[in-house]
C-alpha cells in the first residue's frame, strides 16, 4: 500500500537540465517543489580526479544501468520484432542528479528561426509537394521572437562563450554572448582559412565551457576551462562546464523551497478528469511506494522516459502509425551524423590531446533553409564543424580507408597518423516520418514489470541524401586544409545502426504545437489532456535541427516555468 505524502505546489520528475531549471525558477518565486530523481545524488566532489577514460568513457559509469530496465527495445520497421537494446551504442542516456547535463560536451546552439515554423517555411519557399510522402513536419506553435528571450536567459545562466555567426542570413544577436569565444588553435585556424577560401562563413563554436572566469545572474561563480579534454562522458572537476549540479540545482536548494529525493523512480502520473493529483513512485533503496500529491506535475526525465511515463499513465492518446492518429510517441527523430570526413596528414602533427568538449569552428552555410534545395532530394541541412575535443588514447585510433582492421599494417598506420588525423563532422537535421515512432513494447518489461519503451526507427532517403551531400562538403573543406588522404562519409548509408555511437540527441514523442491532434503539449509545454501537467525536454521538438539540442531544451524549460507560474495564478489552459 503506497503511503501518501503531504501535498506540495509542484513535483518535478527527473532533475537534469529541464528539472533543474524548472526547480530553480519556481523556488525563487516562492513555490514549494519536490524533485524526484531516479539516480544517485551528485556534488562537485564526485568530479574530482575523474579523468578515467576506461571507467567513464568505455564502461559508462555515468550512464543508466541497463540491467535495471532503463533501456528500450528496437526495430527498423513495423514488420520486425523489436529486441532489447542491451549494450550502449548509438546513444548514451545519463542517470543520476544532473542527468545527461553532467556528461555533455557543452556545444550550445540556438535553433534557427525557421526551425520553429519549419512546415510553414518549407511550403512558403518550395510548396507542399517538396515534402516526401510520409514526412510529418509540423510547426512548433512558437515563433523566434517569442523564444529568443529565453535563449538569452539560458546563455546568461550558463555563461556561454561565443561570437556572432557571420553568415548574411544569420539573425543578429540583440545581446552579445556573456563570454568571448574559446581559444583559437592551429586546427580551428586551418579550418577557418580553408572554409573562407571556399567562400563559406566560419566562426567559433558557441560553448558552455567557460572561456574565462564568470559569475552568472544567480551569483554562481565558475572557473575558466583548463582544456583538459575530459568533457564528453565526464563531470567537469573545474566547474567550467555548465552542469545542473553546479548551476541551477544549488540555486533551488539555497531557497529552502526545494526538496530533492534521489533513488526515486516515478512509475505513474495519477490523474482524473483532465487533472493530475500527483505521482506514484518507488524508493529504489527500500522498495517502498509513495504517492506525492501536488498541484502541478512537471515531467522532465528524458525523451524516452517522458514518453514512456505518459503511456504507462494512460495520459494522452498513444500514436498509431497505421492511421496517423494519436500523439504520444509521434514524430520520434534522432540526428543525422553520417556525412563526416577524416583527413590524414603526412607532413603535419597536431597536439590533439589538449582540448574541450565545445572547442571548435564551424560553418552554417548548409544548415536549415539557408541554401537552395530546389534541385536537392532532401530538406533542411547540417552544421559542418571541426572540434578539438582532446583525443583520449582508448577511443581514438583512425586509419585511412583500405587499411586492414588488424595486423602489422594496421599498427603501422595507427602509429603514423596518431597525431596527424583531423575530423570534420556534419551534424544534420532529423525530420519526422510517419513510421518512426515510440510506443510500449508488448513483450519485454522492466524490473518492476512495466513494459519497456519500443523504438521503431530507420534512415529514410531524406537522411541518406543529406548525408551524401554533407559528406562531399566536409571532404571539400578537409582537402582544402591540405589532407593527403580523406575518408569521406555519407556515401553509402544503409540501415540505422543502433550499435555505433553518433549522439544522444533524441527528439519527439511528446511534441509541442497549436493543434491537439498533432501535439502532446501546447506552446507553454502544458498538456492538452491534463492542464496541470507540463512535459519538458527534447521530446517537445517536432523535428531535430542541425544543432545540439541543449540550449533549445533549456529555453523551453524557462518558458515552461513562466507558464507554470501563469497557470498557478489563473488555472485552465494557457492558450
Amino acid at each position: 500500500m503506497a503511503k501518501t505524502l503531504p501535498k506540495v505546489d509542484v513535483v518535478v520528475v527527473g532533475v537534469g537540465w529541464g528539472g533543474g531549471i524548472i526547480s530553480s525558477e519556481l523556488t525563487k518565486a516562492g513555490l514549494k517543489v519536490v524533485g524526484l530523481e531516479k539516480g544517485k545524488p551528485r556534488t562537485t566532489a564526485d568530479y574530482f580526479m575523474s579523468h578515467d577514460e576506461l571507467r567513464y568513457s568505455q564502461r559508462y559509469e555515468s550512464m543508466a544501468d541497463m540491467a535495471n530496465g532503463r533501456t528500450v527495445t528496437f526495430r527498423h520497421d513495423m514488420k520486425k520484432r523489436a529486441l532489447p537494446y542491451r549494450e550502449w551504442g548509438s546513444f548514451l542516456i545519463g542517470e543520476g542528479l544532473g542527468g545527461s547535463g553532467m556528461h555533455w560536451n557543452g556545444q550550445t546552439y540556438r535553433f534557427l528561426p525557421e526551425d520553429f515554423q519549419l512546415k510553414s517555411e518549407i511550403i512558403k519557399k518550395y510548396g507542399e509537394k517538396k515534402m516526401p510522402e510520409g514526412m510529418q513536419v509540423e510547426d512548433w506553435g512558437i515563433t523566434w521572437d517569442e523564444i529568443e528571450p529565453y535563449f538569452e536567459k539560458w546563455e546568461a545562466m550558463a555563461g556561454v562563450s561565443g561570437e556572432q555567426d557571420p553568415h548574411p542570413a544569420a539573425v543578429k544577436r540583440k545581446k552579445d554572448y556573456p563570454n568571448p569565444p574559446m581559444k583559437e588553435t592551429p586546427v580551428t585556424k586551418m579550418f577557418k582559412e580553408a572554409a573562407t577560401k571556399l567562400g563559406y562563413h566560419p566562426y567559433h563554436m558557441p560553448s558552455s565551457n567557460l572561456s574565462q572566469q564568470y559569475t552568472n545572474p544567480d551569483g554562481i561563480a565558475r572557473a575558466a576551462c583548463q582544456y583538459c579534454a575530459f568533457c564528453e562522458r565526464f563531470g567537469c572537476e573545474f566547474g567550467a562546464k555548465a552542469d545542473p549540479v553546479v548551476t541551477v540545482i544549488p540555486v533551488a536548494q539555497k531557497t529552502g523551497n526545494f526538496e530533492l529525493r534521489t533513488y526515486s523512480q516515478v512509475t505513474r502520473i495519477l490523474h482524473k478528469d483532465g487533472k493530475a493529483s500527483g505521482v506514484l513512485y518507488v524508493d529504489l533503496k527500500t522498495g517502498e511506494e509513495f504517492i506525492q500529491e501536488a498541484d502541478v506535475v512537471v515531467v522532465t526525465t528524458y525523451v524516452i522516459e517522458n514518453t514512456r511515463l505518459l503511456l504507462l499513465s494512460k495520459l494522452g492518446v498513444p500514436y498509431d502509425p497505421t492511421t496517423g492518429k494519436g500523439v504520444v510517441g509521434r514524430n520520434y527523430t534522432y540526428q543525422v551524423y553520417l556525412g563526416n570526413a577524416y583527413g590524414f596528414f603526412d607532413d603535419k602533427e597536431f597536439n590533439l590531446y589538449a582540448g574541450a568538449g565545445a572547442l571548435g569552428a564551424q560553418i552554417d552555410d548548409f544548415n536549415g533553409l539557408r541554401f537552395d534545395h530546389s534541385d536537392l532530394n532532401f530538406l533542411h541541412g547540417a552544421t559542418i564543424h571541426i572540434t578539438q575535443l582532446g583525443d583520449r588514447p582508448i577511443l581514438n585510433n583512425h586509419v585511412p580507408e583500405g587499411t586492414p582492421a588488424w595486423g602489422e599494417d594496421f599498427k603501422k598506420q595507427s602509429l603514423k597518423y596518431a597525431n596527424s588525423t583531423l575530423v570534420i563532422k556534419a551534424q544534420g537535421a532529423s525530420l519526422p516520418f510517419r513510421d518512426n515512432y515510440l510506443d510500449l513494447d508488448p513483450t519485454y518489461k522492466d524490473a518492476v514489470g512495466d513494459p519497456l519503451l519500443r523504438m521503431t526507427f530507420n534512415w529514410k532517403e531524406q537522411d541518406r541524401a543529406l548525408s551524401k551531400f554533407m559528406g562531399e562538403k566536409a571532404a571539400e573543406i578537409m582537402k582544402a586544409m591540405g589532407a593527403n588522404k580523406v575518408n569521406q562519409g555519407g556515401k553509402n548509408v544503409k540501415d540505422y545502426d543502433i550499435r555505433n555511437y553518433q549522439s544522444t540527441h533524441m527528439n519527439g514523442g511528446t511534441t509541442m504545437g497549436n493543434d491537439p491532434s498533432m501535439s502532446v503539449v501546447n506552446p507553454w509545454l502544458q498538456m492538452w489532456d491534463a492542464e496541470n501537467v507540463f512535459v519538458v525536454g527534447a521530446g517537445n521538438f517536432q523535428h531535430n535541427s542541425g544543432y545540439n539540442p541543449t540550449a533549445t531544451v533549456a529555453a523551453l524549460a524557462y518558458r515552461a516555468a513562466e507558464g507554470i507560474l501563469k497557470y498557478r495564478e489563473k488555472g485552465g489552459s494557457l492558450v
